[in-house]
């Protein structure tokens, strides 16, 4: 309820006479700099619940444009997380998820808008264009230090994929993955997690984009290369012609350095006010089971890609 200090006065000096009414306006008067308004009980005041609930609701959203969710992604949006290149048509995982997320914070899907930010841009410090992004984005305690995190909306794992032929085919264990000449995209805890896990005695080659790395695969300028999981079994499920590898194999997944999951976060300013409403979008999307059936959905299954050790 909102009313200005004088109104409150006048309305509890009108019903003065009635204890219990001033017991109830006491709850909605705004705190007078003077002391005048009368003290709340406990009872009286708003849960932290209600509070929450208040400062989500879509009105009290603090957005880039009024009336607008604006969510950006990479240029172009790639199988198995948004589907023919579209963001806009609901299809793949995360396109899926953003519009479900979206959904809980009272906007339409007419209401949503895309708007193009490179990996890369995303996670260095400053402004954004955007309310939220969303682009496999995996949370770590570094990234954090310039920008915000919603809570997990994936659990993910990294693999290692390569090609028929090539010196890293027929791979089964980390040791024999070492003299492996591996490519991952710039910036992403893929690259981290070869220097880290596997530890290869060649150098890492850097690339812009997984595309560029799937690339230099096809063309044998590397043996291998590492992206998460769900990015791996469909580079190889699928031939060049539709986004993938001719002759595509995943070797396995790699074991998680910390021993606690990966995961994929959305990412928004940092110290942004969004950022709670939208991990609470998360973490009711997670809780009613509809993360779960979007993954059984548009992600395909794990079978067949052991840990590798």
């Amino acid at each position: 309820m909102s009313r200005s200090p004088l109104a409150a006065r006048r309305t509890v000096l009108a019903v003065v006479g009635g204890l219990a009414a001033v017991a109830a306006l006491a709850a909605c008067a705004p705190q007078d700099s003077t002391g005048e308004a009368a003290a709340t009980t406990p009872a009286a005041t708003p849960s932290a619940a209600t509070s929450s609930a208040d400062a989500c609701a879509k009105d009290a959203l603090a957005l880039k444009t009024a009336g607008t969710l604006t969510v950006g992604t990479d240029k172009p949006a790639f199988e198995p997380w948004f589907s023919d290149d579209d963001p806009t048509n609901g299809k793949g995982y995360e396109s899926a998820v953003t519009y479900a997320v979206a959904t809980k914070l009272g906007f339409s899907n007419a209401e949503v808008k895309w708007t193009v930010a490179s990996f890369n841009s995303v996670i260095q410090p400053g402004p954004k264009p955007f309310d939220f992004a969303v682009n496999q984005f995996s949370i770590t305690d570094e990234r954090k230090k310039n920008i915000d995190f919603s809570t997990g909306y994936y659990d993910v794992a990294q693999a290692v994929v390569t090609v028929k032929g090539s010196k890293a085919a027929g791979a089964k264990t980390l040791a024999d993955l070492a003299k492996v000449k591996f490519g991952a995209q710039v910036g992403t805890t893929s690259f981290k997690a070869i220097e880290e896990i596997v530890k290869p005695t060649t150098k890492t080659a850097v690339y812009n984009t997984n595309d560029d790395a799937k690339l230099a695969l096809s063309n044998g300028q590397i043996d291998a290369i590492v992206v998460d999981l769900p990015t791996a079994l469909f580079l190889a499920a699928v031939g060049t012609k539709d986004g993938g590898l001719d002759d595509g194999a995943v070797l396995g997944q790699l074991p998680s350095g910390t021993g606690t999951p990966e995961q994929f976060g959305l990412v928004l300013d940092k110290g942004s006010a969004l950022t709670p409403c939208v991990s609470q979008a998360v973490d009711a999307l997670r809780a009613d089971g509809t993360l779960k059936k979007l993954e059984e959905q548009w992600l395909t299954s794990t079978a067949g890609a052991p840990v590798l050790s």
